[in-house]
C-alpha cells in the first residue's frame, strides 16, 4: 500500500485496506486492479497488464514494466531503460495507435527508498503509473495524492 500524499510505503495483507477504513484513518476512494502476464527473455523481464477500476471491465490504461535482471542499481538501471523506453516509443509511434505512451519515474528518494531496488520500488512505480490515468480536476485531485 503506498500512500502517496504522505509518501509512506506499507506492507500488509490485503485486510489492512479493511482495517484502515474501520478505524477512519484512510478511505479508499477508487481501487483499482492490475491483471496481465510477465514474459522473460534472457536477462530482460517484461510485465504488460491492463488496469481496470474494481467492479468495472472499463479500460483505465495499460501499464508496461520492464526489468534488465543483472543491475539493481535504480540509477545505473535509468540509463538502460530510458533507451529501450525510447525504442517502444518510436515503434508505438509508427503504429498510429490510440493513447499515448507515457514514461513514469517516480522520485523514489521522497520515499526514503535506497538505491537498491525492492518490491517497495515496484508499490511506488505502480502508484506513480496509476496517478498518471486518475483524471486531474478540482474533486479528484485529494485522489491522486
Amino acid at each position: 500500500m503506498v500512500i502517496r500524499g504522505q509518501r509512506l510505503i506499507m506492507e500488509a495483507e490485503s485486510s489492512m485496506q479493511t482495517i484502515m477504513e474501520k478505524l477512519q484513518s484512510h478511505q479508499l476512494r477508487v481501487g483499482f486492479k492490475f491483471e496481465g502476464f510477465q514474459y522473460q527473455l534472457g536477462e530482460f523481464r517484461l510485465r504488460v497488464g491492463k488496469v481496470v477500476p474494481f467492479g468495472s471491465e472499463s479500460l483505465r490504461g495499460i501499464v508496461m514494466e520492464m526489468e534488465y535482471l543483472p543491475i539493481s542499481s535504480v540509477e545505473i538501471s535509468q540509463l538502460i531503460m530510458s533507451e529501450l523506453f525510447d525504442i517502444w516509443k518510436e515503434a508505438l509511434e509508427k503504429r498510429s495507435l490510440p493513447g499515448h505512451f507515457v514514461r513514469v519515474e517516480p522520485k523514489f528518494s521522497e520515499y526514503g527508498l535506497s538505491d537498491q531496488y525492492t518490491s517497495q520500488h515496484t508499490a511506488v512505480q505502480y502508484a506513480d503509473s496509476l496517478a498518471h490515468m486518475v483524471p486531474v480536476d478540482s474533486s479528484s485531485k485529494t485522489m491522486r495524492n
